[in-house]
């Protein structure tokens, strides 16, 4: 069976940007909610209910579902009891009555008020009105409560039409339908049947197939109208209604071909009897048209009637139970979703999913107009490098702004051997600067966060910014590098504004047991100083993803840039990394990685090397620079492309350590099993790389998941978003050493 429901993942996590905003009306309903849970990585849901209800039935009707699933997507979601929102109430009830939307239903503002109250109305008007994206209703409520107002409300074109989506289980006879799907369409939601809403519907049902169905799996939609009368009104499903249609049809799908060429794969034959569309044996039998050249490989039937539409539909739905299906309506601007009553969660996902991908399709969608259900938190980074200050504003998970200012020579010679922190007015100033150049102000911005410095070692999290991390940051507590400034020029600039100040996972961060951290020399400690900030963010995607939680995920990391950290990260602690800025780990583009000890002291004391010469050997000019005179791993993959067979010898070399240091990580997890290996950083993009490490890591038993670069500013913002939207709490930073 054609596995629709992966190829609607896939699809969506191409195109999407963010999730749209979508309230369940029947939020009661054990299949809405159990289908919720697993739409979160797509849709942001709302529950028209109170958080406690809809927990008491998820205990009561879904304990078959993990309780992790459950707990995550409830941290998603929104809960709405409707009484408490009057100011929500008042705004529907206004619109009912100024627009008519209440079509004699209510005939004053006390009325209008119920009318609006109702869960399916309150839904509709809170898409109507931008609060939401997409309703989704039906399974409980009847037409008259839900489906018709939706379409009254929210209609985008003059006719609306209503298909039903199969994909048969492979009990189907073979040959009747490519790939064994199947969309059938019919004028049931349209009043009057005339040649133009014929075409309409159509032409709407075949572009509602090729939104939902690749080119590659079906390379041509391919619609037949079926005919099974003679003899007909003028007003009924008559052949020649169906004639007067189909010299309507190419003008329709011209228009929609200027939208996207990708509508030119759509045919559409007319007067196609039943069993011939239905049947490729039959259309091979009795042929269709004058010339007989109808070769069947339908894959979408229109039916000219209700009557034969809910046939059709309800026909395969009994015949073949363990199909695919899924309502998909046309016109409304992909806004709403009419699910069948006796539908399964299945069927609901797959109908959220078909107008999501439709919704991200067209891509006009960008976010929702109102952040009603899920605020828009609008947060400054700021991320200081040696020789430039990175920013960003993002309202909530959308960048917004970003701007690299890069700092001249000439600015910085005044600060020359001086610590970092003296540049904090001029960096502060050009950051101000930047930002009156987009034109916007601190005071526009619900908190800032910063690049966290060398402090002392903290536990992973968001934290405050306070005086007393200041102070450590301003004397370089835990030596002098231009993160160390991040905290303080958010500090500085939050206090001006009064508006709260962040850092998020330091590189300090060290939630490592002891025997991570003992050697066999007394007076040598291992230190934990990584990339916790991009170790952390990728573990957490990876947790989002797989719909959890950072704290129910095994996982170790690997960071690979200019430095390689070598992570595990066990249920929601960073319990062991190697010391990156020091150089320990595998070797780096400019980093040596761990030596062997008796080698290493013996060249300390050779007299060939001075100590500036050794820590520059350590960290800068070691590595790749060493062996093969560039840091750049595209110029040693040409090397290696070119027959350069040392640039391919150290090439794997690179590889290989990495995949050492992976699978040396495993007995840190104490027997548990490692649920992924996650490579991250900017060496990430190289396929060659990463197929080398997936070779080496082989027989650890979990996969491995790329997720190329660094993209530390939104790990910044999230980090701070978490806290805004109390999905995280604060954590405080005390000037004394805080253990793990």
């Amino acid at each position: 069976m054609y596995d629709i429901e992966g190829s609607f993942d896939r699809q969506i996590l191409a195109l999407a940007k963010d999730r749209p905003t979508v309230i369940f009306t029947e939020a009661m309903d054990p299949r809405v909610v159990e289908a919720a849970c697993y739409l979160t990585r797509f849709v942001r849901p709302v529950f028209l209910a109170r958080e406690g209800d809809v927990r008491e039935l998820a205990a009561k009707s879904l304990g078959h579902l993990d309780q992790n699933r459950i707990e995550f997507a409830f941290s998603e979601s929104a809960f709405v009891d409707i009484q408490e929102r009057g100011d929500l109430i008042e705004s529907f009830a206004k619109e009912c009555l100024n627009t008519g939307g209440c079509r004699g239903s209510a005939r004053n503002i006390g009325e209008a008020r119920r009318l609006a109250a109702e869960p399916g109305r309150f839904g509709i008007y809170a898409v109507r009105l931008g609060h939401a994206d997409m309703v989704v209703g039906g399974a409980r409520h009847e037409a008259k409560a839900f489906f018709r107002p939706m379409v009254d409300l929210l209609a985008n074109r003059p006719i609306v039409v209503e298909t039903g989506v199969f994909v048969l289980s492979d009990d189907h006879p073979e040959g009747y339908f490519p790939h064994n799907i199947v969309v059938f369409g019919d004028v049931g939601v349209n009043a009057t049947m005339t040649p133009e809403v014929l075409a309409h519907v159509a032409v709407g049902t075949c572009a509602v197939a090729r939104d939902l169905i690749p080119d590659e799996v079906l390379p041509e939609i391919h619609g037949a109208i079926i005919s099974y009368s003679n003899r007909g009104s003028d007003e009924g499903p008559s052949p020649e209604r169906i004639r007067k249609a189909m010299e309507i049809i190419p003008g329709l799908l011209a228009e929609r071909i200027k939208m996207n060429r990708r509508y030119g794969t759509i045919q559409i034959t007319g007067e196609v009897k039943m069993n011939v569309a239905l049947s490729k044996r039959s259309a091979q039998l009795y042929g269709q048209g004058a010339d007989d050249e109808w070769d069947g490989g339908t894959n979408v039937i229109i039916a000219p009637n209700l009557e034969s539409g809910n046939l059709l539909y309800h026909l395969y739905s009994v015949r073949f139970p363990r199909a695919k299906k899924f309502p998909v309506l046309f016109g409304l601007g992909f806004r709403g979703v009419d699910l069948a009553m006796d539908c399964t969660p299945e069927d609901i996902r797959l109908a959220v999913k078909a107008s999501v991908l439709r919704t991200h399709r067209f891509g006009r969608w960008i976010r929702t107009p109102k952040d009603t259900f899920f605020r828009r938190y609008r947060v400054l980074a700021v991320n200081p490098g040696s020789t430039s200050t990175k920013i960003a504003i993002y309202e909530g998970t959308q960048e917004a702004f970003s701007r690299e200012i890069q700092h001249a020579r000439e600015e910085l010679a005044p600060y020359a051997g001086k610590k970092i922190t003296e540049q904090l007015a001029f960096r502060k100033s050009e950051v101000e600067r930047a930002l009156k150049e987009a034109g916007t102000s601190i005071t526009e911005i619900d908190a800032i966060s910063g690049r966290g410095g060398l402090l002392r070692p903290i536990p992973h999290g968001t934290y405050a910014v306070g005086e007393a991390m200041v102070e450590d940051l301003r004397s370089g507590y835990g030596g002098d590098h231009a993160s160390n400034l991040g905290g303080v020029i958010a500090y500085e600039l939050a206090k001006q504004a009064g508006k709260p100040a962040f850092i998020v996972d330091p590189v300090v961060v060290d939630e490592a047991p002891d025997r991570v951290k003992i050697t066999g020399i007394k007076a040598i400690r291992r230190k934990v100083i990584s990339h916790a900030l991009n170790q952390i963010a990728t573990a957490r995607r990876y947790a989002e993803e797989n719909e959890t939680f950072y704290e129910k995920v095994n996982v170790i990391v690997g960071h690979m840039g200019g430095g390689i950290t070598i992570g595990a990260h066990h249920r929601g602690r960073y319990i062991d990394v190697n010391n990156g800025l020091d150089g320990e780990g595998p070797f780096t583009p400019e980093r040596s990685g761990s030596l062997p000890v008796g080698a290493l002291i013996a060249l300390c004391f050779s007299g060939r090397y001075t100590q500036e010469e050794l820590k520059r050997l350590n960290k800068g000019a070691g590595g790749l620079v060493d062996l093969l005179g560039t840091s750049d791993l595209r110029e040693v993959e040409r090397r290696v492309a070119e027959g350069d067979e040392w640039a391919a010898t150290v090439f794997d070399a690179m590889a290989y350590q990495i995949g050492k240091w992976i699978a040396s990580l495993v007995p840190a997890f104490e027997g548990e099993p490692v649920d992924q290996i996650l490579l991250t950083g900017g060496m990430a993009r190289s396929e060659a790389l990463v197929a080398k490490i997936k070779g080496y890591t082989s027989a650890v038993p979990c996969g491995v998941t790329v997720y190329p670069g660094e993209n530390e500013m939104a790990a910044l913002v999230k980090g701070a978003l978490r806290v805004l939207s109390g999905k995280e709490r604060v954590r405080e930073y005390a000037a004394k050493e805080e253990g793990a």
